[in-house]
Parts: structure tokens; C-alpha cells; sequence
């Protein structure tokens, strides 16, 4: 039998799997429902199984479906890589990677790294982008991002990877606190005080939030900010406590009436990875940055 597969189809596919909407789905794909419900079909008709069930919620993947789409996202992607990258060859650009990084990484330990690297190649663009861990290996996994760097417990067997750096998450409390006598607090005895947090869509919000379903238990956020450097602020000034890496949290504490207490539980500890699919495979440039991550990295447990 052989297949031909239209690349509309592909994203409308994607589109509906990522909402779980064939309303939803064709929407985002900007046609009208009975034209999406049409194309689904004759693809279903065309290769023989059925990619979707229907139900009273919305739609749901068989698993000819799940694969179907696992594929459709890795092809998507490609596509959208080599559109950028042909954009930016006759722009006069030589190389285009994407780079997907937990919050930490992004905030505390890439920008020295990338600046340098980028002094050093000026031919090359980065698309930095701040993702949770578990997405980022699942873009690398589908070649939706080049370079990803991890933290936490997440399960990378079918990626190459290498040590990054070793950081921790700690609570932080305004000084004079009731809780600054204590040097180490689990992370449930916390949640009876109001938090400050970082915004909806940081990695750490969402590992966090992960954290407390795991609990079933929930953080008072009594505010939600942009950065580091605000929430270590609002801690100081009484509005809450707040669970930040310690790396961000010391340097602020040099600069700010705030004090860290060591959280027990195990998560707390996190080992960063970075996580690639293959380093042949990987520009050369690529593995230049890789090179000077980990030696930044290096460098960093000898100071």
C-alpha cells in the first residue's frame, strides 16, 4: 500500500492530539469543523485504521493514533527547522540551533556561557526557550529542539547525555522569620505559609506544582513574579516565602534582607543534564557549546 501524506494533515492531526478538541483542533488549524472531521476521515479511510475515538468529553488516541502523531510532530518539526534555518542562511547566518533549558540553567548559569559563545561565533543564531524537563526531553526525543539541559528525576535513556551542573532548591524567608532559627524544613511544612512563586509558565512553577499533586496538597501563592531577583525582593519586603534554586537565592541573599533554609526532601537535590540526541549528529557548532557548558560547568566546582 502506499501512503502519501499531506503536511496539512500532519499539523491538524497534532492540533486536535494537543487539545484533545477535533473542534479545538480545527480551529487551531484554521478551517471549519466539517472540513477537519472530512480530512480525518479520508486519512483514516486511506491508511486503513481508525486514529481517533470519539466520546461525549471530545476525542482521545487509539494507539495507532498515539504513533501516528509521534511521528507528525517529529516531522513537523524538521520542517519548521529547516524553514528557519533557510531563512537565516540568506539572511548570511552559517548556523541555527535550538537550545530548551529548565529555569534555573536559563536564568543562573547560560547567559555567561552563551555570551561568550556567542562573541566567539557571530554567525550563529540560538532560539533559547524555557521549558519543564520532561517536555524538554520529549522535544529533543522529536527533534523539535537541538540541545536540551534537564533537572530532576526525568527518564533520558534514549538520549545521549552528559553532567551539567549540580544545584538545589531551598526555601527562602524573610530575615527575622519564625522559620530562620530552623537549618533544614520539609517542603509540606511550608505550605501552611503563604509562597511567593514565579509566574504560570517558569519550569519551576510547574515542577512544583507536580511536587504538590504528588501530596495532594496545594501552595498558597500569594503572588506570582517575573524573576529571581523580584521574588527574593517580595520575600524581603514580608509578602511570603518561597522555594527558589540556591545558586539565584545566595547571590541575592548578599544583596537582600533574606535567609535560606535547606529543604529535606530528596527532590531537593538535582543533578542537571545536558541531553541531545546523538553528538555526531550534532553541527559542530553545536558541540562547541556543549564543550563550553561543561567546562563552565568544571570550572565552577573548582571555585
Amino acid at each position: 500500500m502506499s501512503m502519501h501524506f499531506d503536511i496539512f494533515d500532519l499539523r491538524l492531526l497534532a492540533n486536535i492530539a494537543e487539545t484533545d478538541s477535533m473542534t479545538k483542533g480545527a480551529d487551531a488549524s484554521c478551517i471549519s469543523l466539517p472540513a477537519a472531521s472530512n480530512r480525518i476521515k479520508n486519512l483514516e479511510e486511506r491508511i486503513g485504521v481508525k486514529l481517533f475515538s470519539r466520546t461525549s468529553q471530545g476525542v482521545t488516541l487509539t494507539p495507532p493514533g498515539q504513533a501516528f502523531v509521534h511521528h507528525a510532530r517529529i516531522v513537523l518539526g524538521q520542517i519548521e527547522h529547516l524553514r528557519s534555518d533557510m531563512q537565516e542562511y540568506s539572511k548570511g547566518i552559517k548556523g541555527h540551533m535550538r537550545v530548551f533549558a529548565n529555569t534555573t540553567a536559563l536564568g543562573e548559569f547560560l547567559p555567561p556561557v552563551l555570551r561568550s559563545y556567542l562573541i566567539r561565533h557571530p554567525d550563529v543564531n540560538i532560539d533559547l526557550r524555557e521549558r519543564l524537563s520532561h517536555s524538554i526531553v520529549r522535544a529533543v526525543s522529536e527533534g523539535l529542539t537541538d540541545i536540551g539541559i534537564v533537572a530532576g528525576m526525568v527518564r533520558t535513556e534514549n538520549l545521549q547525555t552528559v553532567p551539567y551542573r549540580r544545584d538545589r532548591l531551598v526555601l527562602v524567608v524573610p530575615r527575622g522569620h519564625e522559620l530562620s532559627p530552623l537549618t533544614e524544613i520539609n517542603f509540606t511544612d511550608t505550605l501552611k505559609y503563604d509562597h511567593v512563586g514565579l509566574h504560570e509558565s517558569s519550569a519551576i512553577h510547574g515542577f512544583l506544582r507536580q511536587i504538590c499533586d504528588q501530596y495532594h496538597r496545594h501552595i498558597k501563592q500569594r503572588i506570582q513574579v517575573g524573576n529571581f531577583e523580584t521574588a527574593c525582593r517580595m520575600i524581603e519586603a514580608g509578602v511570603g516565602i518561597g522555594i527558589l534554586p540556591e545558586s539565584a537565592a545566595s547571590r541575592h541573599a548578599q544583596t537582600t534582607a533574606i535567609e535560606l533554609i535547606q529543604l529535606t526532601d530528596p527532590w531537593a537535590i538535582r543533578q542537571m543534564l545536558i541531553c541531545v540526541r546523538s553528538f555526531d549528529a550534532l553541527p559542530g557548532y553545536a558541540n562547541e557549546l556543549v564543550d563550553l557548558l561543561v567546562e563552565d560547568a568544571r570550572l565552577a566546582e573548582t571555585r
